[in-house]
């Protein structure tokens, strides 16, 4: 089977890590060949093959880590980019299937000309719903045109999907809810999965690196590493870093890059607090490190969000036997998917002082056995080869 596969995200080469290449070498591994499609800004198009797939990285406006008019301006130019090089650079090959990861919503041009011209299924991984996502965040008007604009493209793209795999059963629900043209059965959950990578560090070695940072010895270290961004409500984690400045056991690691990293990097560097440390994006082998010395791993969205988000960031928490604090919405799942699965806890993301009891009774916590739960339940559920049967289940049916 030819697979084409659309996504923002970067991806070089198969040997990278992470939710997409992972996937994508299981297809390869079971004798599929795929076609990927990675945008990279400000570069010429160029078509790089491999055995057993194809990178064509396309030229496109930059998306990543910008503001959302120009994120949205990007991604209405995308699409017309991707079929011109796809029919400059591919035009003998012909597809079964098309994988596609959300976001963007604005490719239904490039998935209908695919499906037509070679009756391939389209099976949609629905990893952001927008725009209702922004308009949660107050950025657009629910009730002004670029919604609806917005609104009328992602309807187009599910009722091109065969089938739509949602990160939780949260995010089936509500897809439904809120779709109602769709059919039950179209929609399933196939969450964020990579293949295992259980290794750990000894303690000499997470001591080596909790000094090479200047990360203290003896006190529980909670990480929390990722986008940076309006997602993260990050004025918000500067109220739950103040409040938690007097828990004498915790410290806290704050790492990635983003939009909103400087608002954190003025708050750090005036607050000058001891028992905090910001770090800007780390390379994926010094990061892998990284949250393998420490002993909890943090999530945090917005507590206006109206969608259930469930971020990917709790794979490599869960991989390296972190248990989790979801500091979130009402509406995500992924704080109760914690809590039922023994490897976290979660608490209302408007609330600091309910995120610093939190903290205190991780402090008390049990943290090995709870991590050890984290690894079986990735096991059991987040495992890319999951994933792969997961989708080659939904097109049979």
């Amino acid at each position: 089977m030819n697979v084409l596969f659309l996504s923002l995200a970067p991806i070089a080469s198969l040997e990278d890590r992470g939710i997409y290449p992972d996937l994508l070498r299981i297809f390869v591994k079971n004798g599929h060949f795929v076609r990927i499609i990675s945008v990279q800004p400000d570069r010429a198009t160029y078509d790089d093959r491999r055995e057993g797939y194809a990178v064509l990285h396309v030229q496109t406006p930059q998306m990543q880590k910008v503001g959302l008019l120009k994120k949205g301006i990007a991604s209405l130019q995308i699409g017309p980019n991707i079929r011109r090089a796809l029919d400059r650079h591919c035009r003998n090959e012909r597809y079964d299937l098309i994988l596609m990861a959300t976001p963007p919503i604005t490719l239904a041009g490039v998935v209908a000309y695919i499906k037509k011209r070679d009756g391939a299924k389209f099976y949609l991984l629905l990893k952001d719903i927008w725009p209702q996502g922004i308009a949660d965040l107050g950025a657009i008007s629910q009730s002004g045109p670029v919604y609806r604009y917005f609104r009328a493209k992602e309807k187009k793209l599910y009722a091109l999907a065969d089938q739509i795999g949602c990160m939780s059963p949260a995010n089936v629900k509500y897809v439904l809810r809120h779709n109602p043209a769709l059919e039950p059965q179209q929609v399933e959950v196939c969450p964020n999965s990579e293949e295992p990578d259980f290794w750990t560090v000894s303690p000499e070695e997470a001591s080596a690196i909790r000094a090479k940072y200047g990360i203290p010895q003896g006190r529980k270290i909670f990480l929390y590493g990722g986008n940076l961004g309006r997602p993260q409500n990050i004025p918000f984690v500067i109220e739950c870093l103040r409040a938690a400045v007097h828990v004498p056991d915790a410290f806290f690691v704050i790492c990635g890059s983003g939009t909103e990293y400087g608002k954190l990097q003025t708050f750090v560097e005036a607050e000058k607090y001891s028992n905090l440390l910001l770090l800007s994006g780390l390379p994926r082998a010094d990061y892998d490190k990284l949250v393998r010395s420490c002993h909890v791993g943090l999530l945090f969205l917005d507590h206006r969000f109206t969608i259930p988000n469930f971020p990917s960031r709790l794979l490599s928490y869960l991989q390296a036997g972190l248990p989790v604090i979801a500091c979130t919405d009402p509406t995500t799942d992924i704080g109760d998917i914690a809590q039922a699965g023994g490897f976290g806890w979660k608490c209302p993301s408007d609330d600091p002082a309910a995120f610093v009891r939190t903290v205190e009774r991780a402090c008390s916590a049990d943290l090995a056995s709870m991590g050890d739960a984290g690894r079986m339940y990735f096991s059991a559920h987040y495992t890319a080869e999951q994933s792969y049967e997961i989708i080659m289940r939904g097109l049979e049916r």
